[in-house]
């Protein structure tokens, strides 16, 4: 199954409880409205309130809506929510990777996200597309933390650096750093322990584990991936805006998109947030963490409406 199956499946929930609402909504519009007509404040409001429910965040939904009432009924109501939707995720880019060896990829969050399978996929991922990539264990606080991503990486078929348990973080990041260029690697990808934004200690910790790749690794971390919970919606936001004034936060993993009716977040973490969705969870497998693409986020998202 593609991106496309998978991405349909992880949203039918959302589809099933908020967007098949549409339907109503953009047969009457479509039936009412004439070319270049507004939209009336009545229909605006149901729409938003949508939109809202969906988990695209106010801000969102306020332009979605803000903008399809001043295109009219030049094109279905439908057609024209997508176009919107579209934008928004296409206004946020990831940032380059290419000329950084080893490429340091720092992954963040907080506890119950994932964090630790979501390295292993993503190493798995980045192996079967030729790269070389060395899995850091820089979360020593957390009991068998190692041994877990350990699984992963033996999964994966990648090298693991880790250290005792209690172990100081940095020094874990050091080795490892030391370790991928005496052995050629060009990718290392780094699980953190997981921090809550109000820890003060263990934010302090992430920025020394920052400050010694950035020493030993020109221009590092090159990427910081913080890792959300989809089914937490609305809270993810301010755990994302705190941990990317905190962390420098590049982009976004947002996993356990299969069990959730609150697909829209990636639409709000990109209004809000100005961070780019790189990757999405949608199951427990090695292989079920998928690149974003924002054409067929769309598509799965509405393909049942209109």
């Amino acid at each position: 199954m593609g991106f496309l199956g998978r991405l349909r499946d992880g949203l039918s929930r959302t589809r099933q409880q908020h967007i098949t609402l549409f339907d109503t909504v953009a047969t009457r519009v479509d039936a009412a409205e004439r070319p270049g007509d507004p939209l009336d404040a009545a229909t605006a409001d149901e729409l938003e309130e949508i939109l809202i429910s969906a988990d695209l965040g106010l801000a969102a939904a306020e332009r979605i809506v803000s903008r399809v009432r001043a295109t009219g009924g030049v094109e279905p109501l439908g057609a024209r929510v997508q176009a919107e939707v579209r934008s928004i995720l296409d206004g946020v880019a990831p940032r380059g990777l290419d000329g950084h060896r080893p490429t340091v990829i720092l992954v963040v969050g907080v506890n119950g996200t994932g964090k630790t399978t979501t390295v292993g996929k993503l190493a798995k991922r980045m192996k079967e597309a030729g790269r070389e990539p060395l899995i850091c264990a820089a979360d020593t606080y957390r009991a068998a933390a190692a041994e877990q991503l350990a699984v992963w990486a033996n999964r994966a078929g990648v090298d693991i650096v880790r250290a005792r348990e209690g172990a100081d973080p940095a020094s874990v990041v050091f080795d490892a750093l030391a370790a991928a260029k005496a052995r050629g690697r060009d990718v290392v990808l780094i699980d953190t322990a997981g921090r809550l934004h109000t820890r003060t200690n263990l934010m302090k910790e992430l920025d020394k584990i920052t400050r010694v790749t950035a020493r030993e690794v020109e221009a590092a971390p090159h990427e910081v991936l913080l890792v959300l919970d989809a089914t937490v919606g609305q809270n993810g936001l301010a755990q994302a805006r705190e941990f990317r004034e905190v962390a420098g936060v590049t982009g976004i993993v947002l996993t356990k998109l299969d069990g959730t009716a609150k697909g829209g977040i990636a639409v709000a973490i990109a209004q809000d947030l100005g961070l780019p969705i790189r990757f999405v969870g949608v199951g427990e497998g090695i292989d079920d963490l998928i690149p974003f693409s924002a054409d067929e986020y769309v598509r799965a998202l509405f393909e049942r409406a209109w």
